[in-house]
């Protein structure tokens, strides 16, 4: 009897650290997972089991370049315990991008998904515009070429349209989606497209009432910043989940919505327990040693310290507590 009480006690304990072991994302690769698809709400690996991705988010492109290199994804595979990294195809700023010089955007997300396929993580590619829908054809342009290099590797998720601001769900931000999908798909069948919904990625309601059909593998965009989006914004998500919309947390800040401090750690550590209890997966913003709050990184930090302790900030050490949670 003794021994039978010790054997279940060992089985019970190896089990629980194999759960715990296997929420760090750093554990949880392509390799593992290899193509997701969308099954009902849920993100769902190659055996048809929810999977759940963590990660972070680099800076605009244009304006931080020298994190779009293969040393920094290195360090958030392998220090931030990441099994995503999400890099910002800056479109249109007054210090250029994509619509200036589209090679020069071109290569620098190249660089990104080429580490991330050989780093075997996920990367998702977000095309950074407020205004896409008056962008359509540097769009289709981008995601086509896009498409055509990388739709073959399990590795690549899709998200055409950032934040869009304007309310017009119906009428500009679906017809857009409809359009850049149609191109996607032509190269692309299976990779999940991540498609964002007015008001800055927060109005999934919106797209409960009148979504996307006759296509698979889409998502919609969850963005929220602990110090601006509290309940009234996971409310909403509730809701929206709850009708069976699938939900990925594409882009999430633990301060303010403006990018400035504090941290707000008690409304965070709601959206963590709110994500995890429906297996949303879910990218910080950002890889950034800009001086503000919702950089993962002190001033300073260069490619080779990415995501390592001393470089951190409050933000990025709370960010990387739940990335290995």
């Amino acid at each position: 009897m003794r021994f039978f009480l010790l054997f279940v006690s060992l089985l019970v304990a190896s089990l629980w650290v194999d759960t715990a072991f296997g929420k760090d994302a750093l554990y949880e690769p392509v390799s593992k997972h290899g193509q997701l698809s969308v099954n009902g709400a849920n993100l769902v690996n190659q055996n048809g089991e929810k999977v759940q991705l963590k990660g972070m988010g680099l800076f605009w492109s244009i304006w931080m370049p020298y994190f779009y290199n293969k040393t920094t994804v290195d360090g958030i595979k392998n220090y931030c315990h990441s099994n995503i990294v999400r890099p910002m195809v800056t479109v249109d700023t007054v210090s250029g991008g994509y619509l200036t010089d589209p090679d020069y955007e071109d290569a620098l997300v190249d660089a990104v998904i080429d580490a991330a396929i050989e780093d075997d993580i996920y990367v998702l590619i977000d095309w950074q515009d407020f205004e896409a829908e008056n962008h359509l054809e540097a769009s289709l342009r981008f995601f086509d070429r896009l498409s055509k290099k990388y739709g073959s590797y399990p590795n690549i998720i899709y998200e055409p349209y950032n934040e869009p601001i304007t309310l017009e769900w119906s009428s500009l931000v679906k017809p857009y989606h409809e359009a850049v999908i149609k191109t996607i798909r032509a190269n692309d069948p299976n990779n999940v497209i991540v498609v964002g919904v007015p008001n800055y990625s927060t109005r999934l309601d919106l797209a409960v009432a009148d979504p996307i059909v006759n296509q698979t593998n889409i998502m919609y965009s969850l963005h929220f910043y602990a110090g601006t989006q509290k309940e009234y914004n996971r409310e909403i998500a509730k809701n929206a989940i709850d009708a069976g919309l699938p939900v990925f947390v594409t882009e999430y800040g633990t301060v303010n919505a403006d990018a400035s401090p504090p941290v707000d750690e008690a409304e965070a550590e709601l959206w963590y327990s709110f994500m995890d209890e429906y297996g949303l997966s879910y990218v910080n913003f950002a890889i950034s040693d800009k001086d503000e709050g919702a950089a993962a990184l002190i001033p300073g930090t260069t490619a080779e310290n990415v995501c390592q302790e001393d470089y951190l900030t409050e933000s990025g050490r709370l960010v990387i507590k739940h990335n290995k949670a």
